[in-house]
């Protein structure tokens, strides 16, 4: 955090200062949200929404236990006893306050990526590669929202050299939000997949969102866009920066050929640019990676890494954010794939795939929870994935339903009903402890297991219990 005097952070916030008895006191750390790690810095107390849809000021006790632990202020629309910046939106202050401090950050080439899948690991994976190059700092897991993503620029060190930043959306509007807050030179969309669907209505909507990044960027700056997926292609014509196209496209700029698994689901192939070639073998489970693999190393390369210097680290990248197929090899020789952060139709099938590929003889079991968000396309989602676990020969599929709201555990049905009618083992349980009592029932050494839903569910947990070898 650039160091800030409480009277300069309200000036910058547009807030007003309350109880504050020295108003140059110097703010050295970061914004948080959390209580626990508020110390030398700002603690912003989120407004919580009760049951009626008003917000409650609940946070001051927490705000208190802040200052008691080191924070120096609270940014707040709340004001109690405590030293605070009192604002009219504590979110819009905090985005503010992001903005300004990217002004300062001089140095720094702000990288933004998008897309309805594969954020987390594209941006893990370019901040891994950019690491090569100079000091990188890049969003933590997938804070990627409007308190998220100012929250991680806030925390930016002057002397970074690159900053990395997922945008994620919940609506529309929101990826324009964070690009002003954050003012990329250099933009990824990786895809226009259905999650957020019924938030959005259909996937020209979503592609319409997606495509603020791009519109976002400056003329001297980059686009990299799949050229794999239609709708992103499209967005060539929407912004004003040049643009690189990634992906298996004959026309690719940096481009992936030969692709194929081995064994392990480790992606094998021949990364392809204007410079020349050199192959790539990804420590990363899933045919899927390839992609983001291609998007990385475009925004590596437009920062002069060359190719063989890209494909060697690629090929040193041994894991992304938990929870996005992280392999586990148990002593009975069980593999777990852990890949229960969340879940989209697309991330979902290539789960699946991926879990094909690994077989190698070995029976294969299936752990998937229903899909969110997805409106009136939830009904065809939910069949096709269904069909999708008949025909990649899955031995087994658990299903976990029995959650609200009601329809979440109807989309379990439809998953369920349309793996059995293509011939595939499934039984569908009403939560992640009767998941776990089937998986023990079932469960033989050498078997492959995906763990695929979200938190919500309960899955998470379940992976990490299977992971430590507890079911």
């Amino acid at each position: 955090m650039i160091p800030m005097s409480l009277q300069d952070v309200a000036t910058v916030v547009g807030g007003r200062l309350h109880n504050v008895p020295d108003p140059h006191a110097l703010i050295t750390a970061p914004p948080s949200v959390d209580p626990g790690e508020s110390s030398k810095g700002l603690f912003v107390p989120l407004a919580v929404e009760r049951p009626d849809g008003s917000l409650a000021a609940d946070s001051h006790p927490f705000a208190a236990l802040a200052v008691r632990s080191g924070a120096v202020a609270v940014l707040t629309e709340y004001p109690a006893e405590e030293p605070a910046i009192v604002v009219p939106d504590s979110r819009a202050a905090l985005g503010a306050l992001a903005a300004y401090v990217v002004g300062r950050l001089t140095r720094t080439m702000v990288i933004g990526v998008t897309g309805s899948s594969g954020k987390t690991s594209t941006k893990d994976m370019t901040a891994h590669l950019l690491g090569h190059v100079g000091p990188t700092a890049a969003t933590a897991g997938n804070r990627n929202d409007r308190i998220g993503l100012p929250l991680t620029i806030t925390s930016t060190d002057p002397a970074t050299n690159y900053l990395v930043l997922e945008l994620g959306h919940g609506g529309p509007g929101d990826i324009r939000y964070l690009a002003e807050i954050a003012r990329p030179t250099v933009g990824a969309v990786l895809n226009v997949g259905t999650a957020h669907i019924g938030r959005f209505g259909s996937k020209q909507a979503i592609a319409r969102s997606k495509g603020e990044l791009v519109e976002a960027l400056p003329a001297d700056g980059l686009a990299v866009l799949n050229a794999d997926d239609p709708l992103v292609r499209g967005m060539a014509d929407r912004t004003e920066a040049q643009v690189v196209l990634v992906g298996r496209a004959p026309d690719a700029e940096v481009r992936a050929e030969g692709v194929r698994l081995d064994e392990f689901g480790h992606a094998h192939f021949t990364l392809c640019t204007p410079e020349g070639a050199a192959p790539v073998v990804l420590q990363l489970v899933g045919e899927h990676f390839v992609t983001n693999a291609l998007t990385s190393a475009a925004i590596a390369r437009h920062v002069g890494l060359s190719v063989d210097r890209i494909a060697t680290a690629l090929g040193d990248v041994k894991g992304v954010s938990p929870g996005r197929m992280e392999v586990f090899e148990r002593q009975d020789g069980v593999i777990v794939i852990d890949d229960a952060f969340n879940t989209t139709p697309e991330a979902v099938q290539a789960s699946l795939k991926a879990l094909a590929a690994m077989a190698n003889g070995r029976d294969t079991i299936a752990v998937l929870g229903p899909m969110h968000n997805l409106g009136d396309a939830a009904r065809e989602a939910h069949f096709d994935i269904g069909r999708l676990v008949a025909e990649l020969g899955v031995t087994a599929l658990i299903v976990v339903g029995g959650q609200e709201p009601p329809w979440l555990d109807e989309a379990a049905r439809w998953l369920d009903q349309a793996a059995r009618s293509h011939g595939a083992n499934s039984v569908l349980v009403p939560g992640r402890h009767d998941a776990r009592a089937v998986l023990e029932s079932v469960l033989e050494p050498r078997d492959v297991v995906l763990i695929k839903g979200t938190g919500r569910i309960g899955l998470r947990q379940l992976a990490k219990e299977l992971r430590n070898g507890t079911t």
